[in-house]
């Protein structure tokens, strides 16, 4: 039997021993590689990512943002990064994300999904070319495509919320402009969401 009255590593002693052991890898820029060679900047301050995604990562009714949920409603806090879904009948559904890399990379206003994919292939934008002319200039559906599973294209040229197969990008700014999932939350969403539903990023 256990013994609950054990001592328990609270939240600030976990975070400083995580720092600690970082030591100086949380002062330089970290780089993740995805599957197809190329890196993604993630944050450097280890402890603050941390603390964001469990503070800002909980529900709220942003319901009054919208004026009816006839078509569903999705709504993408950047700032806790998560992803809010309103069905018709009531259902709600929250999702971690990842988010943009830098504010100049990230759109915020009202859209909808115009169209929806399963197994969507990629092609980088023509100022994702420019910043990174070593990517390939098309990657179609599989373990390797940026996009994951599924993706959800918005009114907006070229931004989606889209899933991912680099499961380390949610919960960190690590996408050129686009909201990723799980590519099991993608998948819920996908089948939740219809062609007409609303968007809000904020």
């Amino acid at each position: 039997m256990s013994d609950f009255r054990k001592p328990q590593m609270g939240r600030r002693g976990f975070l400083a021993s995580g720092v600690a052991a970082v030591g100086s890898l949380a002062v330089a820029p970290a780089f993740g590689q995805n599957a197809t060679g190329n890196s993604t900047e993630v944050e450097r301050d280890l402890s603050e990512v941390v603390r964001r995604n469990i503070s800002s990562f909980r529900s709220l009714d942003w319901r009054p943002y919208f004026d009816n949920l006839n078509n569903g409603a999705i709504l993408v806090d950047i700032t806790s990064r998560a992803l809010h879904y309103w069905n018709p009948e009531g259902l709600y559904k929250l999702y971690p994300t990842s988010v943009p890399l830098t504010e100049d990379l990230t759109r915020r206003g009202r859209t909808s999904v115009v169209r929806k994919v399963e197994g969507p292939d990629w092609r980088p934008t023509p100022a994702m070319r420019k910043r990174n002319p070593e990517w390939p200039e098309y990657i179609p559906a599989g373990p390797d495509n940026p996009l994951g599973t599924h993706a959800l294209y918005l009114g907006w040229q070229y931004y989606r919320i889209h899933g991912t197969h680099d499961t380390r990008k949610i919960g960190r700014r690590s996408s050129n402009g686009c909201i990723g999932l799980y590519n099991e939350n993608i998948a819920e969403l996908f089948g939740l969401a219809k062609v007409g539903t609303q968007v809000l990023l904020i």
